[in-house]
Order: C-alpha cells, then sequence, then structure tokens
C-alpha cells in the first residue's frame, strides 16, 4: 500500500475504474451471448437483437472498454451469422 496521499486516491480510483469496466464489459458479453443464441435459434428478432448488439459493442469502444480492431471483428463475425442465418431461412 501507498503512502504518498496521491498514490493512495491513484490506488481507490484505479480500483473504481476497473470495476465499472468489468461490470460493462461483462454485459456487454452478455448481450453477445444472447445475439448468438438468437441467430442460432433462428428467432424473428434476431436482426433486432443484432442492431442493440452492434450498438453496445459501439458504446464499449467510446468507453475504452474493446480495441476498435476487436470491435470490428467482434460485429463482423456476428453479422456473417445473421447473414446465413437469414440467407438459411430464406432457402
Amino acid at each position: 500500500m501507498p503512502n504518498i496521499k496521491s498514490a493512495i486516491k491513484r490506488v481507490k480510483v484505479s480500483r473504481k475504474k476497473a470495476l465499472r469496466n468489468a461490470s460493462r464489459k461483462s454485459a456487454l458479453k452478455t448481450s453477445i451471448k444472447k445475439c448468438r443464441e438468437a441467430i442460432a435459434n433462428n428467432s424473428t428478432a434476431a436482426a433486432e437483437i443484432f442492431r442493440m448488439t452492434v450498438k453496445d459493442i459501439d458504446k464499449a469502444v467510446a468507453k475504452k472498454i474493446l480495441h476498435k480492431n476487436t470491435a470490428a471483428r467482434k460485429k463482423a463475425k456476428l453479422a456473417k451469422a445473421l447473414n446465413a442465418a437469414l440467407a438459411a431461412k430464406q432457402s
């Protein structure tokens, strides 16, 4: 534990931020999981859930929880799965 006042505050602030980021990241993972399940089940609401998930991913990038390339990869993977599911549904 640091002895200097400013270092003590830094420890407190970084712990608080780490907790906040962990909860946001957990919520994002849940959102992605729900989207994958909706796509796998050929749900009629899959497109809407996908749209909300993309919004959550973009918010995570804005809050610096995810790197922009990671977010792009996750969105592309979900979009590819959704398009495949929609194509299979139409066939």
